[in-house]
């Protein structure tokens, strides 16, 4: 009996985001491209208001909605946290989910390559991660396990979870050959590992592989009124997974001032100067080198 029946390719999370806007309406009129034997295939729009506005969001951001107790608190009830619970109707529900499996496909402004963004220690979605840069050695693996239910991202409605593809750098409202094909061809190789998987002839894929681990987000430098003071330093600007060394450039001031990265230990940048964040004031996130295990083949 077939694991996974029932896949949603989600795209428009962020409605500013194109790449997976534009291939979910690819696929509408091309269905054969994501169809596949074993289990249904289900194209959403996920965010169609913010994305009819250009805008990421309308209210809040969309991807962070799914947690648990907030698809429950009807008090919350903005634009995005009623499109959630919508969502949560349609997928889920989360304690029960009628899919089996989210793919959700998002673009980054950092300069991240494909990156796949892992929540979940099931083999069947460590399997596919490893398969996908087997197929495509340019995937970079970027771990960040939450427990399903406590978890706020649209992926975490899928009964085995799902992935999160995050391609850059594109613009905001852009769209962008190289980064619209890599997305593409990286949500294939991962029907082909679920397909593969449900006919009983999963694919040979290591037993770990690299990735990096979120650790942090790093605040851009303000002043007492809360206003931006500084901004990415430019041996920095789009060095996403290098390393990053204590006393190495991290800001520099309006005024030219270079401010070094105070930390400890050598970590490494990810989503450096991403677009999105600077309404949090977010300049990057910092991540550890790790070993991600799977451990079983997935059942």
């Amino acid at each position: 009996m077939p694991s996974i029946k029932h896949v949603a390719i989600t795209g428009g999370t962020h409605g500013n985001e194109l790449t997976g806007v534009y291939l979910l309406k690819q696929w509408r009129n091309n269905p054969q491209q994501v169809c596949r034997d074993s289990f249904v295939t289900e194209l959403h729009l996920a965010n169609p208001k913010a994305n009819g506005h250009n805008r990421r969001y309308l209210d809040q951001d969309l991807n962070r909605q799914f947690g648990w107790d907030d698809l429950n608190d009807h008090a919350l009830c903005g634009y995005e946290q009623n499109r959630a619970k919508s969502l949560n109707s349609l997928l889920g529900p989360k304690d029960e989910p009628r899919v089996d499996f989210v793919l959700d496909l998002h673009t980054t402004t950092a300069n991240m390559g494909v990156t796949l963004v892992i929540k979940s220690d099931d083999p069947l979605v460590t399997g596919m991660a490893f398969y996908a840069k087997q197929c495509m050695p340019e995937v970079t693996l970027f771990y960040e396990p939450a427990t399903r239910l406590d978890d706020n991202f649209l992926i975490s409605l899928g009964r085995r979870y799902g992935l999160l593809i995050e391609v850059g750098p594109v613009p905001q409202g852009l769209l962008r050959w190289d980064v619209y094909h890599q997305t593409e061809q990286v949500t294939g190789h991962c029907l082909d590992y679920l397909d593969a998987v449900n006919r009983g002839e999963p694919p040979e894929v290591a037993t770990s592989m690299p990735g990096f681990q979120f650790v942090r987000k790093v605040q851009l430098p303000e002043n007492e009124r809360g206003e931006i003071t500084a901004m990415v330093h430019p041996n920095l600007q789009d060095a996403d997974y290098q390393p990053i060394a204590p006393g190495d450039p991290l800001f520099i001031s309006l005024d030219g001032e270079t401010l070094p990265y105070e930390g400890e230990e050598t970590l490494y940048g990810a989503f450096i100067n991403e677009a999105a964040y600077y309404d949090r004031h977010v300049g990057l996130s910092l991540m550890r080198p790790c070993t991600i295990e799977r451990s079983e083949q997935p059942a």
